[in-house]
């Protein structure tokens, strides 16, 4: 057996006992660490009996340990309501009474350069009054729109008067006319808005007439009238060929506190006619306000549709006015439509739109004697209140300018 050197014994010792303490310091250190993630202090080992001896923290893990604050748990947060941001109130007006719209309207007429008033000024300004004079005045009223029959009318009662009286004083003289003026636009008619309605049914007021005549405008104007009358009103918007007409009509109630009926473009006249009156009754309103469409008096099958708007109507209630709207301005043409409107319903009574007394106001006359019925209302603006009741007497006087 060969011998092994001693000197490599000893190096294989050494290199085991290296080996060995590694391994217990590195498991010393281990449990070291463990022991401080709970908090413990590390340990040491005693040399002399081998046992492990606790000790105290370092300070600086103490402060580390110090300057942990567990997080506060936050509150919980409170329940908060949703708030909607409220909806600007529309201010609701205070439309103006019939009696100073009615003033209001006269002083704009008697401002207005109207005809009449100039050719009464030419008559009684002329040195002396003969055969041509009187031409030239009758010329001024037919232009006027007096119509031929009225103005002969008129030129002979006023010649005869003056001849007779030999009124020279122009103010007698223009006196003399006004009271002349006044019979044949006839005082004696019955102008009222007629708003009698059975028990547990609205008062029905329908509004006729051609293209662009205003009859929307109308509508709301005849509802700020009646609102303010201390009256319950509800709109009907049953002119549903032209989009923008519920519109109109809505904006113009909403000024004044008036619910609109409509439907969409298209949808059946008479149907919105007929749920307006229905509902009309459901609220127990005062009066119930039918726009209907524009119609060329010329289309037969328009025509037709109007008068089955007015029957359906009375299935829930009776219709007690019918206002055909007019343009002032449209002169003859006017009184065409009127003829044609009157044979297809029952118009009750004229709306005169546009009369701004410039050349027209003698319209009045012919197109009361034309069918029959009184000019009700006048308008003489575009102005919210610039619609006001007629008045034979005011009327008159605003046309010599009084």
């Amino acid at each position: 057996m060969e011998w092994i050197p001693w000197t490599v014994i000893i190096g294989i010792l050494v290199v085991a006992a290296i080996a060995g303490l590694s391994i217990v310091i590195s498991k010393r250190r281990a449990q070291a660490r463990g022991e401080l993630g709970t908090k413990q202090a590390p340990a040491v080992e005693d040399v002399a009996s081998g046992e492990l001896i606790e000790t105290e923290p370092p300070a600086d893990i103490e402060a580390a340990e110090a300057e942990i604050v567990e997080p506060e748990t936050a509150p919980p947060l409170e329940e908060t309501a949703l708030i909607e941001p409220e909806a600007p109130e529309r201010e609701i007006e205070s439309p103006e009474k019939a009696a100073s719209r009615l003033a209001r309207l006269r002083r704009k007429l008697a401002s207005s350069n109207n005809a009449l008033a100039r050719a009464l000024a030419d008559l009684l300004s002329s040195d002396r009054i003969d055969d041509e004079t009187w031409d030239d005045f009758e010329t001024t009223l037919i232009t006027s729109d007096l119509g031929v029959g009225p103005t002969g009318e008129l030129v002979t009662a006023l010649r005869q008067e003056l001849r007779i009286d030999g009124i020279a004083d122009p103010a007698q003289a223009k006196d003399l006319l006004r009271g002349e003026l006044i019979k044949l636009v006839n005082p004696d008619l019955d102008r009222s808005l007629n708003l009698d309605h059975p028990a547990g049914q609205p008062a029905v007021v329908l509004v006729v007439g051609v293209n662009g005549t205003g009859k929307t405008t109308t509508v709301g104007k005849l509802g700020r009238m009646l609102i303010a009358e201390d009256k319950t009103v509800l709109f009907g918007a049953a002119d549903t060929f032209r989009a923008a007409a519920a519109e109109q009509l809505t904006t113009w109630g909403e000024r004044v506190g008036v619910e609109t009926i409509r439907s969409d473009e298209g949808a059946d006249p008479a149907s919105v006619a007929f749920n307006t009156v229905d509902e009309g009754i459901e609220q127990e309103v005062d009066a119930v306000l039918i726009d209907t469409a524009g119609r060329l008096h010329t289309k037969v099958g328009l025509m037709d549709e109007l008068g089955k708007v007015k029957r359906v109507i009375e299935k829930k209630a009776p219709v007690g006015e019918v206002l055909l709207v007019l343009d002032a301005t449209t002169g003859q043409n006017g009184l065409t439509q009127a003829r044609i409107f009157a044979e297809v319903v029952d118009i009750t009574g004229i709306v005169l739109t546009k009369l701004d007394g410039s050349a027209k106001g003698g319209i009045v006359v012919q197109v009361q004697r034309e069918l029959g019925v009184p000019v009700k209302f006048i308008g003489l603006g575009e102005g919210a209140d610039d619609l006001a009741p007629f008045d034979a007497e005011q009327f008159v006087d605003g046309l010599l300018g009084n």
